[in-house]
């Protein structure tokens, strides 16, 4: 169900409409024979995705009112060419103002991003995922397959900490236990982690019991214990710019004087924009990425900034690993979660592809001290 693309079948004669004159600008012909070609079903919707910009787009795309054989490519060429600024609403100014005055990541809050896509079912992630559930970007210098990257990524996260057998780590969000159980299993720590997902939970308690490893369920703003280092891998975009500096804090509150903190988080390039509206929608509510100065900001008179390393470019290759994933089981899953879930998590995963390669975000791993540790070496 739904694993072959048709490509559009031949349409009426149609006017020529302003978005003909927009995608041109990307290379983008619409009933082109190109895979990043957008073969139009419905003409309609070109109205749609030119007045609702974002949510228009992904939501007619879900519909099948469109289709594009080769979606990172064509996600590639919109935003190279930067045509979403072309095609600016006045409904970004309402979002923009919304996220200033609403804390949309509050405590009463932070438990609908497990349910709406963390809860999916650990059997849906375990068959796109490497085998130790690691969902983020993976570390290709040397690696050729999806589980060799995600260990190496892990190993590098380990190294950069500096572990040592008996230290105690801090895993801020989770997820699946990937990092708590390499970093025990490779390097002889004691980790705790904390979750706001029943399944993830759930999966690391059947998974990990004969390793020195504690999950709980539980919002990061109750954690108030002292830990050799802490990592954050994947979860900061779910905090939200009211509450960097909150999440800062609480670092310093239950780092060891000596302790590092490694934040491994997806970036925005500007810092006044609002997360897109389809992703926000249909993926990840309440998301927002950071910029760097944001985050930056947040650590200022607290924490010491000791390193910065950006490769944005290998989750390309990740979600491309992720989606070959999907594409080849999603059979197991198409009665269970339908049509419209699958155009909608392909969309997803090959927009953020896109996305990547374009450069319009990044993938950052920030290293902190405590601001008066006297600092820590750089090992990778």
């Amino acid at each position: 169900m739904g694993k072959k693309l048709a490509i559009a079948p031949q349409m009426t004669a149609r006017r020529r409409h302003l978005l003909d004159d927009l995608l041109n600008e990307a290379d983008i012909k619409i009933n082109g024979d190109r895979p990043w070609d957008l073969q139009l079903h419905r003409a309609s919707a070109l109205d749609e995705i030119l007045s609702r910009g974002s949510l228009g787009l992904g939501e007619s795309y879900m519909r099948g009112d469109w289709e594009a054989p080769s979606l990172d490519q064509l996600f590639y060429r919109i935003l190279r060419a930067q045509l979403p600024k072309r095609i600016k609403l006045w409904r970004d100014i309402w979002r923009l103002l919304r996220s200033q005055l609403i804390n949309l990541q509050s405590r009463h809050r932070a438990f609908r991003i497990a349910e709406h896509h963390y809860d999916l079912g650990n059997e849906f992630y375990q068959k796109m995922l490497d085998k130790r559930l690691t969902y983020s970007c993976g570390y290709w210098k040397e690696a050729t397959t999806l589980d060799q990257a995600q260990a190496a990524k892990l190993d590098l996260i380990c190294r950069k900490l500096r572990l040592q057998p008996g230290m105690r780590l801090l895993d801020i969000g989770c997820g699946w236990g990937s990092l708590m159980s390499y970093a025990a299993e490779h390097y002889g720590v004691e980790a705790v982690g904390v979750t706001v997902s029943k399944e993830q939970r759930d999966y690391i308690v059947e998974h990990y019991q004969h390793l020195p490893i504690t999950v709980r369920l539980q919002d990061y703003r109750h954690l108030n214990q002292s830990f050799d280092c802490i990592a954050s891998v994947g979860m900061f975009e779910h905090v939200g710019h009211k509450s960097h500096r909150i999440f800062m804090e609480i670092v310093d509150r239950c780092l060891e004087p000596q302790g590092i903190l490694l934040l491994h988080t997806i970036g925005k390039n500007l810092r006044n924009s609002t997360t897109d509206p389809w992703i926000e929608k249909y993926i990840f509510p309440n998301g927002e990425l950071p910029s760097a100065g944001q985050i930056g900001d947040s650590a200022d008179d607290l924490l010491c900034c000791e390193d910065l390393h950006n490769f944005g470019c290998d989750y390309d290759r990740t979600l491309l690993c992720w989606h070959n994933n999907f594409e080849h089981n999603w059979p197991q899953f198409a009665d269970h979660y339908g049509q419209h879930f699958y155009r909608m998590w392909r969309y997803y995963l090959l927009s953020c592809a896109g996305a990547f390669r374009a450069r319009n975000i990044q993938l950052w791993q920030w290293m902190f001290s405590k601001r008066l540790s006297g600092g820590v070496q750089r090992i990778y």
